[in-house]
């Protein structure tokens, strides 16, 4: 990609330490980015050489209605948002990624990770893919799904992959961003329960979040970083209790650390890419893919 700086192989093969910051987040985007960047100050301080912000991270999760007053939340990329953080990521020499409501035109909208480098400079996006639409995540009414691919990025401390959210769900998305070179795959989450659900279900939807992210862990022999944000949003009718949990996962699949479900938490955890090439050696998925036979996945169906 044009504008990034190549990180030299052994520097990019070199241990380095992640941050993941999950608070809960108010009506004012201000407040919002301020709380943002103390985490990341946070992380930073802790030893954090890259700082992953949850799902839009600026405002409540605002996805709960059809609003058209609400696109007014949304910002360019560079933008105000971009700005700020670039001024945080220079002075402390971390590199962030940053999930923002991307205004791209009038009426074209779509929702971004911004990924920020240690110098400040803004080395590139990534436009989620996968847009759901369920009670309470009414995301298409909002964001036009993303047109740039799956990518990876070369931030000074390590190459990185990011995705967001609902691309959790899909192994074709990690598996694709893994293949070009990743050390560690970011994903940006607002997830939750419908109080209505979670005695009933509530349990299994977290352990079934947990596994799928883990499961990209393994076959990829990859480090999974998942940052959620945590509280109640929203008006009794509609209400969502975010889970928190935000973890990482190593490439084995192992949970290395993991915050609460309900608690403001900034997590950094080192990650060491020798331990990814130990995993492959001895657990060769990527060896014995049979490439040659994979094109029907590229189907919608095949019953």
């Amino acid at each position: 990609m044009s504008g990034i700086t190549v990180t030299p192989r052994a520097q990019r093969d070199s241990a380095f330490k992640i941050g993941l910051v999950q608070m809960t987040c108010g009506t004012e985007p201000e407040a919002n980015l301020q709380k943002a960047i103390a985490g990341i100050r946070e992380a930073s301080a802790k030893g954090a050489e890259i700082v992953c912000l949850q799902e839009l991270f600026r405002s409540q999760y605002f996805c709960r209605e059809e609003n058209a007053e609400l696109f007014n939340l949304a910002e360019t990329i560079p933008g105000p948002s971009t700005e700020a953080l670039s001024s945080v990521a220079k002075e402390l020499q971390v590199s962030i990624v940053a999930s923002l409501f991307e205004k791209r035109a009038p009426g074209l909208y779509h929702n971004t990770a911004a990924i920020l480098d240690a110098d400040g400079s803004l080395i590139g996006r990534y436009r989620k893919m996968h847009i759901p639409d369920d009670p309470l995540y009414y995301e298409k009414y909002y964001f036009t799904p993303g047109d740039l691919g799956f990518q990876n990025f070369e931030t000074r401390y390590s190459r990185i992959g990011v995705l967001v959210c609902w691309d959790q769900w899909y192994p074709e998305g990690a598996r694709i961003t893994s293949l070009q070179g990743a050390n560690v795959l970011f994903y940006p989450t607002a997830i939750g329960w419908h109080p209505s659900e979670k005695d009933q279900y509530g349990e299994a939807q977290l352990d079934a979040w947990r596994t799928i992210q883990r499961s990209h862990a393994i076959s990829n022999g990859v480090f999974v970083a998942a940052v959620n944000r945590t509280g109640l949003e929203g008006p009794p009718n509609s209400q969502l209790e975010f889970w928190g949990n935000s973890f990482v996962s190593d490439p084995f699949g192992r949970v290395i650390a993991q915050a609460s479900t309900e608690r403001e938490e900034t997590l950094v955890v080192e990650c060491d890419p020798k331990d990814m090439d130990e995993v492959r050696r001895n657990w060769p998925f990527l060896r014995d893919r049979r490439i040659d036979a994979y094109a029907p996945i590229a189907n919608r169906w095949l019953g």
